[in-house]
């Protein structure tokens, strides 16, 4: 007679098993016709996805220029300056400009292909350390299984873009992490940081309204400020102090997409000192205003 051993949850091997914790945070995602899309040097704390179903939109990191086309996504990693353009329309060399509105099942679609862009886009999170990876533009080939999906959302987006069901959200979920899936094991290198440099990391999202300093995060993983600093530089390629605030200004984005809260409120909540030190850091993470950010004018 065998004797099966009483294991927990009911897994009867004895191995264990690690896995990677994805948390997708949905910022937006939008389905919209654009007739101008003249954005400069944008750069975000948050995950973008792009596709456009006809030509003309340009992406441009650097001296790398995209060509969109419907066949594939663009996935754009947090903090990556780039720069897009719809050529039809094309009047400014600098600064953010958007004109557009969302679609709807009233539109006729051949007329406005013909005349704007056709352009969806969703913006993410997806947690530590998968937000601090290297910047960069990555262009994905749309498999049919991801053309489904896309199908699926960019329908259900012309009949409701506000109050989303269950399954929309899964569905989205789901097509974010196959898009991702599909980008390659070069981007993702911070899942092999140092772990000190992880704990500080986790330390740091779970205190952002703090005002964290160099000498308490090094406490935590036994180290003095400057050996912990300089380490932490060599693992993610940016300061500490710039990091702390990137994060802070990544929190504030969250935060305008998903309430009313005041500029005010928001920059008290996060440890500045006042609303003008607030948005002078958010200015120069993301070359606009937190009015224009809350405003979403810029939105693209």
């Amino acid at each position: 007679m065998k004797f099966v051993n009483n294991v927990e949850l009911g897994d009867p091997s004895t191995k264990n098993q690690n896995f990677i914790d994805i948390r997708v945070k949905l910022l937006c995602c939008r389905y919209w016709y654009l007739d101008l899309w003249d954005c400069h040097d944008m750069v975000f704390p948050f995950w973008r996805i792009y596709w456009n179903k006809n030509e003309g939109g340009q992406l441009k990191l650097q001296d790398s220029v995209y060509e969109m086309t419907s066949d594939f996504l663009y996935i754009i990693s947090p903090f990556t300056s780039f720069s897009t353009r719809y050529l039809k329309h094309h009047k400014y060399d600098s600064g953010i400009h958007v004109s557009g509105k969302n679609l709807s099942e009233k539109h006729n679609m051949d007329y406005y292909e013909n005349k704007y862009l056709i352009h969806f886009f969703t913006h993410f999170n997806i947690g530590t350390p998968f937000d601090n990876v290297f910047p960069g533009i990555f262009k994905i080939e749309l498999t049919e299984h991801l053309k489904e999906r896309l199908v699926y959302l960019t329908g259900r987006l012309k009949v409701e873009n506000h109050d989303f069901k269950l399954t929309f959200n899964l569905k989205l979920q789901a097509f974010i992490k196959e898009a991702i899936s599909n980008i390659g094991a070069e981007l993702w290198k911070t899942i092999n940081i140092d772990s000190r440099v992880l704990t500080v990391h986790r330390y740091i999202e779970a205190n952002i309204g703090n005002k964290l300093k160099n000498a308490e995060l090094a406490a935590l993983v036994n180290m003095a400020p400057n050996s912990f600093a300089r380490l932490f530089k060599d693992e993610m390629n940016i300061t500490l102090h710039n990091f702390i605030q990137n994060r802070k200004i990544a929190k504030a984005c969250e935060i305008f997409e998903h309430t009313d809260e005041s500029i005010e409120s928001i920059s008290y909540s996060l440890g500045f000192s006042d609303r003008y030190h607030f948005s002078r850091v958010f200015k120069s993470i993301t070359s606009i205003s937190p009015a224009l950010y809350k405003s979403g004018r810029y939105t693209s």
